[in-house]
């Protein structure tokens, strides 16, 4: 069991970066973007071709993230220049690098095995700790600047950010950027940690991705001092352990897609239940739902 929550966490602490670039889009952006199905094994299929060609781990990983980075490129440019809907341009993404990634390396699955990885060059706990919280400490910095705001308010009203003389699409095209290069950084911290690269490999971690988020949110959402990329590595640590305990009850890892809805299904009903419980609570009058009870004559 122990070696099932090590293995979970660490899984956790990759989905987790993950998670923060999907949270660029999906949260701050307001931004359905699919690419992350293809920017996830692109920077897996990347860093592959990369290190069988005799760069070393960290180069290679670092150059995921940059090529990373021009997959959300392309899916900004489709969005804001060709006018092409967001999830449209997100899937054509997809399926581009669906066949850039066979391409790249020649074959399906390239095992990793014998080659070096960024995880010799410590304990992988304590490498994927390091690694997550310089990302989260960056990501957090970098969102306290200007721009960093201006990337906020272009999700929250775009407008304004207009009325300010600024062209929101920049700031769109930088955030998808920035949210992809993350995506594929973590393929590449995955293919590394698995020994192996597939082309399957991004099926459905849209979803991990969502589940991460949607969990972080629920368990932080009493607490305004937790950040949102604090909150989505704990969801995401949270949603691997979840996962590792239902293989441990002995279901299949095919069930994990299943799993993977089910846990998102849950973690929203449960926070819409919520929110309509607290709308009740505040039409609603009479001394049972008074906060404060006292008499009117000694209010005064």
């Amino acid at each position: 069991m122990n070696s099932l929550i090590i293995t979970s966490i660490e899984q956790g602490l990759i989905f987790g970066i993950l998670a923060m670039g999907v949270l660029l889009t999906y949260k701050i952006l307001d931004i359905a973007d699919l690419t992350v199905e293809g920017s996830f094994p692109f920077g897996a299929f990347i860093f592959a071709k990369l290190v069988t060609s005799g760069l070393n781990p960290i180069a290679s990983t670092l150059l995921s993230f940059l090529f990373g980075t021009l997959a959300g490129l392309l899916t900004a440019i489709l969005f804001t220049k060709l006018k092409i809907k967001p999830l449209l341009s997100g899937i054509l993404t997809m399926t581009i690098l669906y066949s850039v990634n066979l391409k790249t390396n020649g074959k399906a699955n390239i095992p990793l095995f014998s080659h070096a990885s960024i995880y010799d060059l410590g304990p992988i706990m304590i490498t994927l700790i390091i690694i997550a919280l310089i990302i989260k400490v960056t990501l957090d910095s970098f969102l306290k600047t200007e721009i960093g705001y201006l990337l906020i308010a272009t999700g929250d009203n775009e407008s304004l950010v207009k009325s300010l003389g600024k062209n929101s699409n920049n700031y769109k095209i930088l955030g998808l950027m920035l949210a992809n290069g993350l995506v594929a950084l973590s393929g590449a911290l995955m293919a590394q940690y698995q020994g192996f690269v597939d082309i399957t490999m991004g099926s459905s971690i849209i979803v991990v991705a969502l589940a991460s988020i949607i969990i972080g949110d629920t368990i932080g959402k009493k607490s305004n001092r937790i950040k949102n990329t604090s909150k989505a590595i704990m969801g995401a640590i949270i949603y691997k352990i979840i996962g590792g305990i239902a293989i441990d009850l002995g279901l299949e890892p095919s069930d994990l897609k299943a799993v993977s809805a089910i846990i998102v299904i849950a973690f929203l009903s449960y926070n819409n239940l919520f929110s309509q419980l607290l709308d009740i609570k505040r039409i609603r009058g009479g001394e049972k739902y008074a906060d404060n009870k006292r008499p009117v004559n000694e209010l005064q």
